[in-house]
């Protein structure tokens, strides 16, 4: 028998499933809907997927980088307000 390691429940696999089982295969908790692998053949044991957390990371990795780039945008209007007070400048000298 074979429990999840994020819920505890135990996860039922038919013969045939087994069989085919080999370590690293993906696997999906009924019970808590859970990514997980398998980790050991005999006795069968699941650990957590680690590629599915590592995608939700560059998920949030993105958003800050969409962050970080408006924030070079309002840098750039800045400095397009400085050009503005630049030409008013010119307009005074003529």
């Amino acid at each position: 028998m074979a429990t999840c390691p994020e819920c505890d429940a135990e996860i039922v696999v038919d013969e045939d499933d087994l069989e085919e089982m080999e370590l690293g295969d993906p696997w999906d908790c009924e019970a808590c809907g859970s990514r997980l692998r398998v980790s050991g053949l005999d006795p069968l044991e699941f650990e957590g997927d680690e590629d599915d957390e590592d995608e939700e990371e560059e998920e949030d990795g993105d958003g800050e980088e969409a962050e970080a780039e408006e924030g070079e945008t309002d840098d750039l209007d800045e400095l397009d307000e400085d050009d503005d007070d630049a030409d008013d400048g010119e307009d005074w000298e003529e």
